[in-house]
């Protein structure tokens, strides 16, 4: 490179830096990538860094299972700040003693939150979103579902693919097909786990990665899936031949949190960007944008989106809810059995 060359690029390196912001705080939030990054970046952190002046780094590796294994691993030294997991991430993190308690005091927001919610995720979990587990399918190759048993129909048979037991999903299923054929959603899973050998060998296999479920579906290779309906919602709304529907028999709530490792090192500015997630602005933005419900019933929402999410306590109560920290302590057991039982069911 010449040295005219060379002073150029130079000179457009220092104009760049130049005219980034700089910010006096850094705040690494570890999330999902995909749409969600996409929509966290316009809806959440592109506000938060303008009101507070704190510079995001935005971390998208990794499932909520796999950043709590590196949570644990690291004694609550992951590297980031902010962790986007579930419920039961935010219960075991507790236990386990490698998760931030949270309060009011510094997170005020909380007060705002359905008791029920709160209640459900513990002291280290802040619920900025609630789905739930819905049935999706292709509305161009079958008519309406009605009922989880939808899966076992011999038209799906090698139409549809099923999640790793690592996604929550596949544990959500396991206790409705429990619940639907006698057992219970805690203690009696077996009748569940019995029917989902039957539902393995009607699948393709087994993917983990949101992104690569809703692939199948989107070439025609499956025709019907469990799928977290606010991802579900984005796949309607561009428009591809879907739909999705809560079956007759009921389904469970993914309460998704917000979560501080201990060891994290802005804990000041992640109780911020806490806090301003859960603002009802903030809350009625990320629902609109990304399609899901909210530990918040006082959002203001279009009816489009209400009547199909989950927004108010009555909405919460017509969903089944497991104990979600004895859920926690059987995952081990039932990963077994699954590996042991399903899995080599599947075609």
């Amino acid at each position: 490179m010449g040295t005219k060359q060379g002073r150029i690029l130079l000179s457009a390196i220092m104009t760049a830096i130049l005219s980034t912001p700089l910010r006096a705080e850094t705040l690494v939030v570890n999330s999902y990538g995909g749409p969600y990054e996409e929509i966290i970046r316009e809806a959440i952190i592109g506000p938060f860094e303008a009101k507070f002046d704190i510079n995001v780094i935005y971390d998208a590796v990794g499932s909520a299972s796999q950043d709590y294994a590196k949570i644990k691993a690291t004694r609550g030294r992951p590297g980031f700040d902010v962790a986007v997991m579930t419920a039961s991430q935010s219960l075991q993190g507790c236990k386990d003693g490698v998760l931030e308690k949270l309060d009011v005091a510094a997170i005020p927001n909380l007060a705002k939150l359905m008791p029920s919610l709160s209640s459900a995720a513990g002291p280290c979990g802040a619920v900025h979103e609630v789905q739930y587990m819905s049935l999706l399918y292709r509305k161009d190759k079958l008519a309406t579902p009605t009922s989880w048993s939808a899966l076992l129909a011999p038209e799906l048979k090698g139409k549809i693919v099923l999640p790793t037991f690592q996604n929550i999903m596949a544990v959500y299923l396991v206790e409705i097909m429990s619940v639907i054929n006698g057992g219970d959603l805690v203690d009696n899973l077996d009748p569940g786990f019995k029917a989902m050998e039957a539902v393995a060998r009607q699948s393709i296999g087994f993917e983990q990665s949101s992104a690569i479920l809703e692939s199948y579906l989107k070439d025609g290779t499956v025709w019907a899936m469990p799928f977290w309906n606010g991802r579900a919602q984005l796949l309607v709304d561009a428009g591809l031949p879907v739909n999705y529907v809560r079956p007759k028999e009921g389904t469970i709530p993914l309460i998704a949190t917000l979560n501080v490792p201990v060891g994290a090192q802005n804990k000041q500015a992640a109780m911020k960007f806490i806090d301003f997630f859960l603002e009802k602005a903030s809350q009625e933005a990320w629902v609109s944008g990304y399609k899901v419900g909210s530990a918040r019933a006082d959002i203001e929402v279009p009816e489009a989106i209400r009547e199909r999410q989950i927004t108010s306590e009555a909405d919460l109560r017509s969903l089944l809810l497991p104990d979600l920290a004895r859920v926690a302590e059987r995952l081990p057991r039932w990963a077994e059995q699954w590996e042991r039982d399903v899995v080599p069911q599947a075609n």
